[in-house]
């Protein structure tokens, strides 16, 4: 059922695998009249030039890319609706972790977009 699967523009899969907790983010932020947060996780011109930057150093790799990103989108992600989003898929976690999953899904995202641009080539592990 691979067509039924729900990914954000620009998003190949290669890091986030499942964006559906991200969709039921986007949906509890809408059902709660949350547009100002919906607004947030989308991925912003300055997220994209923040990514040129970060992929530009020499050595770095995609989990690299990640990391430094989940902290920008973290800031950004309402822990109360990340909660209510997980819990809506049968995960239960505190609005903290809650929080740091939709920004990690959010960071993840970020860096698939940047290969889409075409701004480097991500490379599995295995990739000379």
């Amino acid at each position: 059922m691979a067509g039924d699967v729900w990914r954000p523009p620009f998003s190949t899969g290669k890091i986030v695998e499942d964006y559906r907790l991200l969709k039921l983010y986007l949906e509890v932020a809408r059902e709660k009249g949350r547009e100002d947060l919906v607004d947030k996780a989308l991925i912003s011109e300055e997220d994209v030039n923040l990514l040129r930057r970060l992929s530009s150093a020499p050595g770095v790799t995609a989990e690299d890319l990640v990391n430094a990103l989940e902290e920008r989108f973290y800031e950004r992600v309402d822990p109360d609706i990340a909660s209510e989003a997980l819990s809506r898929a049968g995960i239960n976690f505190d609005g903290d972790t809650a929080r740091r999953i939709i920004a990690r899904i959010l960071a993840g995202w970020l860096v698939e977009m940047g290969e889409e641009l075409r701004m480097y080539r991500l490379r599995r592990s295995w990739e000379a």
